[in-house]
């Protein structure tokens, strides 16, 4: 991404609720739950990597908003929207894992380690997997424990098992939320 590019912020409303969505031209660079406690921090931080944040559409958002509706919908399984994943090398190595797991399917988080050549590093692959500013598209939720518990996941566990229900075929979401 071009250095200091401006990311045009917006809300988008899904069946989980709502989500404020960042993009620049070159892609996504943000998807995250509205109500997250540390989005202000999230937010600082893209700044910080991206560029200063300004409200309005963008045709990447627009375009996300459609996917987002067609999988919720259980009409999409992969994302197609260009993506800006801006971080140290060692969290985008994460993160380029992270959207290789199949959906309807989990890994645990010593898989992830194994998959980003860091296995002895389990914790900071946590760390980076909870870095991930694109919630859903970078499917950070499918990353769950050992022992096949849910762990942790920064939009709410209700939220993780919602969207493990939903790709495993158990659960349907209809819509991207709009009336």
């Amino acid at each position: 991404m071009a250095a200091r590019a401006r990311v045009l912020t917006t809300r988008l409303q899904t069946p989980l609720g709502e989500m404020v969505a960042g993009a620049t031209d070159a892609g996504v660079c943000l998807l995250e739950f509205a109500g997250r406690k540390t989005l202000t921090a999230q937010l600082a931080r893209l700044e910080g990597v991206a560029g200063p944040l300004a409200p309005g559409p963008h045709p990447h958002t627009e375009a996300l908003e459609r996917e987002l509706g067609e999988y919720f919908a259980g009409e999409r399984k992969e994302f197609a929207v260009p993506l800006v994943l801006p971080g140290t090398t060692f969290q985008e190595r994460v993160w380029r894992a992270l959207r290789e797991i199949p959906y309807g399917t989990t890994i645990s988080y010593a898989d992830l380690a194994r998959r980003t050549g860091s296995e002895l590093a389990v914790r900071a692959v946590g760390r980076a997997n909870g870095d991930n500013r694109i919630a859903i598209v970078v499917p950070c939720h499918r990353v769950v424990r050992a022992d096949g518990n849910l762990g942790g996941y920064s939009g709410g566990l209700d939220r993780k098992r919602r969207l493990l229900d939903l790709e495993a075929g158990a659960l349907q979401l209809f819509g991207s939320g709009e009336t």
